[in-house]
């Protein structure tokens, strides 16, 4: 790994956490990630399964967590599995972890290989009722490939049929949702890393760039302070790309006299930033587009000073989408009668802001959480309202991550610039 260690108590909560939630006499098994091929005999860069990641830090493939916590032999309560080391596959693929290497990340003191488990799986299987396995139940999944996961609940079902089974992801779903004080250290690193990078992007980007040339800024900004990748494909749109929401191309000049919308977060530690920004090319907004991204300033803090918690993201969308009719109106977008006349099922204003205000983050960019009712304390979502106009080929998003607390919010992005004039200012310095 590239970045600095994490401190293990993270993932020793974490297991605590999950234990609490687990029925008397039960053991819960979670299976790492597929390597995945690509073409000839290359694999895509590994990723590891998001919840044993959240249960043990531990990143390499091969990798199960097991967590029995009425086990009669205390040291087998809580256990990590790895394969076990090989000399000759080490000479090509590298080195992989020793027992007490994955113990420090960790905090697991039981290590065993993965040779060897089958026998001591079984055993503890037959002392328990009911087996928690893993599943993806992110509300987004759209992919139908059988996952790891899911061959293993089809090989542990055919192995115990007269278990019961129960289903982890739902108690994952509950507790990721909340971020610990442990976590938010970790995302904080993360959004540091992409604050440096935008104040970098500030300094180097000019008419004639090439949407990739700031890509490639990114990944060496990121890359250099340790981060291990980007969280996701960066989206760097310039002029009417940016109204695109997924746009990753990024293959185009960014022109004199064009806006440029930037998504990119940095990934450290497990745990991703992200972030949207739109500046000018040249450095100076025009009155009409500082105009529309003040506007659009504005449903971001309009935002973020309603997203407590005890709200809901349905009743939340519907607030920023009132405000945001208001916002259209003053922007000569939307006529009164548009809005007299509207669809209360196609509001009005969905012509310019299309999407979604927030989504959960943390392990995941799209991380798990509730998406119908109240938000809790505890919850770190983002603030990514946008303004989209086809007709004078713009497109304008303002995005920060927010962690909600008791008594209302942390903005974890606050200290990178966001208003029309600190951009100015800044790219002025170029």
């Amino acid at each position: 790994m590239k970045y600095l260690p994490v401190n293990p108590a993270l993932f020793v909560n974490n297991r605590k956490r999950f234990v609490k939630e687990m029925l008397p006499a039960t053991i819960a098994v979670f299976v790492s990630n597929d390597e995945t091929p690509s073409n000839g005999d290359a694999l895509y860069t590994f990723k590891q399964n998001s919840d044993l990641f959240w249960l043990s830090g531990i990143e390499q493939e091969d990798s199960m967590v097991i967590l029995f916590p009425d086990c009669p032999d205390p040291k087998y309560r809580e256990v990590l599995v790895l394969v076990r080391p090989n000399e000759l596959k080490e000479k090509w693929d590298g080195r992989r972890l020793r027992a007490e290497e994955a113990t420090a990340i960790s905090g697991i003191k039981t290590v065993i290989w993965l040779d060897s488990l089958d026998a001591l799986l079984q055993g503890w299987i037959h002392l328990a009722d009911g087996i928690y396995l893993d599943s993806n139940e992110n509300d987004r999944k759209a992919s139908l490939v059988r996952t790891r996961d899911y061959r293993f609940i089809d090989e542990m079902k055919q192995q115990y049929p007269l278990h019961q089974f129960h289903r982890a992801a739902k108690i994952m779903k509950e507790l990721r949702g909340i971020k610990t004080k442990e976590e938010v250290v970790v995302l904080q690193q993360a959004v540091d890393i992409t604050e440096a990078t935008f104040r970098r992007l500030l300094q180097f980007i000019k008419p004639g760039v090439m949407e990739y040339e700031i890509e490639a800024e990114i990944w060496h900004s990121f890359l250099s302070q340790r981060a291990t990748r980007p969280a996701y494909n960066s989206i760097i749109a310039s002029g009417d790309r940016a109204r695109t929401l997924h746009y990753v191309s990024n293959n185009q000049e960014c022109l004199d006299g064009e806006l440029l919308l930037m998504d990119f977060g940095a990934e450290y530690g497990g745990y991703c930033a992200d972030l949207t920004r739109t500046i000018p090319v040249n450095g100076k907004f025009t009155k009409r587009q500082k105009q529309v991204y003040n506007a659009c300033l504005h449903l971001h803090n309009y935002a973020k000073s309603i997203l407590k918690p005890g709200i809901s993201v349905v009743d939340y969308t519907e607030k920023v989408g009132e405000e945001a009719t208001d916002q259209f109106i003053k922007l000569g977008l939307l006529s009164k009668a548009d809005v007299k006349n509207e669809d209360r099922e196609n509001r009005a204003y969905r012509k310019y802001l299309y999407h979604g205000i927030s989504h959960h983050l943390g392990i995941d960019v799209h991380d798990l959480g509730t998406r119908t009712g109240p938000l809790k304390a505890g919850m770190l979502l983002t603030i990514e309202p946008g303004i989209y106009i086809e007709e004078e080929q713009t497109g304008i998003r303002i995005e920060n991550n927010v962690w909600l607390t008791r008594n209302g919010s942390t903005d974890l992005m606050k200290n990178i610039p966001i208003t029309a004039e600190e951009i100015e200012t800044l790219m002025k310095k170029r």
